[in-house]
């Protein structure tokens, strides 16, 4: 019995969940404070649009 899906777009997910939440993080510290907003709301817009990918994915039965 899997408890995560091991597909590409749920690894892919997770990825884009890490790697947004870095940018957060280190833009907050103004370690990559010279990035501007649109690139973290272009990850948060990619996670969810990947996670809703990712769940219709796992519901399928075939």
């Amino acid at each position: 019995m899997r408890i995560l899906p091991d597909s590409f777009v749920f690894r892919s997910f997770v990825a884009m969940v890490v790697l947004t939440l870095i940018i957060w993080v280190l833009r907050g510290l103004t370690v990559l404070s010279f990035l501007p907003g649109l690139v973290l709301w272009l990850g948060l817009l990619l996670s969810i649009a990947l996670g809703l990918l990712s769940a219709w994915q796992s519901s399928k039965r075939w």
